[in-house]
């Protein structure tokens, strides 16, 4: 895998290189900056990009921003974000196209390294991850949108609990293991969050993307 890291903190960015070299992913390149990241996009073709949220000049959205850039300049390039709080809006907008391979994820988790590499890995093959405590926070946030939130809350507390699973990351298998419930049981919940969320029959539409988004929706 190669990857391009939009990061302006010198020692994260070089720690970033070290733990991703050990796990034979290769830093293509390392920007500052938005212009930067677009500019090695287009360039190294990476399979997946790693950015932070607040970038120069101004430290604010200017990495995300950049990242959403990318997106639409090349479409469902991986993009793994990395924010020192949960900032509820650009999880939201990551997800908004609804393709996957996106993640979000609070840079306390680089250092959990088996965590964050997986969390790359998950993400680069498509999938969608949200950092457990980003999660956690939407979970029991108090706003509500009114367009969706009677069908979030037709949810059983089991289905909640795929749910969130299904917003960390985990795939079937692993949801089925984390709440020992058989792959039937899973398949079924899940089956019945799509349905209750009212997403569609097939796949194409990336329904597990969809059932979070609608859930982040509910919460703003």
């Amino acid at each position: 895998m190669r990857v391009v890291i939009a990061e302006d903190n010198v020692l994260l960015s070089a720690g970033l290189e070290l733990i991703l070299g050990t796990k034979d992913i290769e830093v293509a390149a390392v920007v500052t900056d938005g212009p930067g990241l677009l500019d090695a996009a287009a360039r190294h073709r990476p399979d997946a990009l790693i950015v932070d949220v607040r970038l120069p000049p101004s430290f604010r959205d200017e990495g995300i921003r950049a990242a959403l850039a990318v997106r639409r300049a090349h479409p469902g390039l991986p993009v793994l974000v990395l924010s020192q709080y949960v900032e509820r809006v650009y999880a939201h907008e990551l997800l908004a196209d609804g393709s996957g391979g996106v993640g979000y994820l609070l840079k306390d988790r680089v250092s959990r390294v088996g965590e964050f590499v997986d969390a790359l890995h998950r993400v680069a093959r498509g999938g969608t991850v949200m950092d457990p405590e980003v999660v956690d926070q939407l979970m029991t946030g108090t706003g509500r949108n009114a367009a969706v939130h009677a069908a979030v809350d037709a949810l059983t507390p089991r289905e909640r609990e795929v749910l969130t699973l299904m917003a960390r990351g985990l795939g079937n298998r692993e949801i089925g293991e984390r709440l020992v419930i058989t792959d039937n049981a899973v398949h079924k919940h899940i089956g019945n969050i799509f349905a209750k969320l009212g997403l569609p029959v097939d796949d194409r539409g990336h329904r597990r993307v969809l059932a979070v988004l609608t859930y982040l929706d509910s919460r703003g």
